[in-house]
């Protein structure tokens, strides 16, 4: 029989480490958090006599947790709600080379948010652990319950997606697009019409979600005038954010999700904007917070 003070004890010098093991796998703290005190259950119903690594024993266990979250989510059709970037992981206590440590952290947080919604759990299991947590694919291979090769594989396939997204994020293009982006919230939040007119295209076009109960007369709205109206004054509560690995926008005013905006843009103007209310299309889309 397990000695329950010894057993708590043990589990809370792991605590951190297995958060930060959830968080990098599901993007959500909240979530993390469930997924650590699953594998509190799990372990508190297992003889320990036999455990030789604890914590090794406990990553096993929650990235099995983890992957059974993330199964679970992609059968719903479910993403992240916004979710804010990951803290760099910690650096091992294991003798690793501070300069990969430091090359890993760099390879998460805005790249990883980027992609992760788009790759298979078994693909975001294998990748998190081998890239970000150094295990052996002989480790993570009966985690996620394939050979080596393959679990090779699919953690190759992850860091190709990664790095993509990564240049991406970093391109000048991508910078520009946030800061026309943010100019544009900026000037909503001011009420500045000129400066709404600057960044809309003349021939913008607003498409309203019906979902959105006070936008239900007006589905669509065409030009820089009529757009730049419905907009002055009205983005306290909005953020740019990742909408499917674009800029975009979330209104979420004191935490409470009303809409994304999905924006087109071209030649240093915004051409489009899809507002997305209704909550079952919200699910369909894969968000994630920016980072500076």
């Amino acid at each position: 029989m397990n000695d329950v003070s010894g057993l708590v004890e043990q589990f809370e010098a792991h605590r951190k480490h297995l958060h930060t093991v959830a968080y990098r796998m599901l993007g959500s703290s909240s979530d993390a958090d469930d997924a650590v005190q699953e594998s509190w259950i799990r372990l508190s119903r297992t003889d320990t006599s036999v455990v030789e690594n604890m914590g090794g024993w406990l990553t096993t266990i929650v990235s099995r947790v983890c992957l059974d979250m993330l199964r679970s989510r992609k059968a719903r059709h479910e993403e992240l709600a916004p979710v804010t970037v990951p803290e760099p992981v910690a650096a091992r206590q294991d003798g690793s080379d501070p300069e990969h440590e430091a090359l890993l952290a760099d390879s998460v947080g805005l790249a990883m948010l980027m992609v992760l919604g788009h790759l298979s759990p078994a693909e975001r299991i294998a990748f998190v652990l081998h890239d970000i947590f150094a295990l052996s694919f002989a480790e993570i291979a009966p985690i996620i319950g394939r050979s080596e090769v393959a679990a090779r594989q699919l953690a190759s396939r992850g860091r190709h997606r990664v790095q993509g997204a990564k240049a991406n994020a970093e391109s000048e293009a991508f910078k520009r697009k946030r800061e026309l982006v943010e100019a544009f919230l900026a000037a909503s939040r001011s009420g500045d019409f000129e400066k709404l007119l600057a960044v809309l295209d003349p021939d913008v076009v607003l498409r309203q979600d019906p979902a959105f109960p006070p936008v239900k007369a007006w589905p669509l709205v065409r030009g820089a005038e009529a757009v730049a109206r419905g907009f002055a004054g009205r983005a306290q509560g909005a953020r740019p954010v990742l909408v499917n690995g674009a800029v975009g926008v979330v209104v979420a005013p004191r935490g409470q999700l009303l809409f994304v905006l999905e924006l087109q843009m071209m030649d240093g103007k915004i051409t489009e904007i899809d507002m997305v209310a209704d909550p079952a299309r919200v699910r369909q889309l894969d968000l994630a917070e920016l980072t500076d």
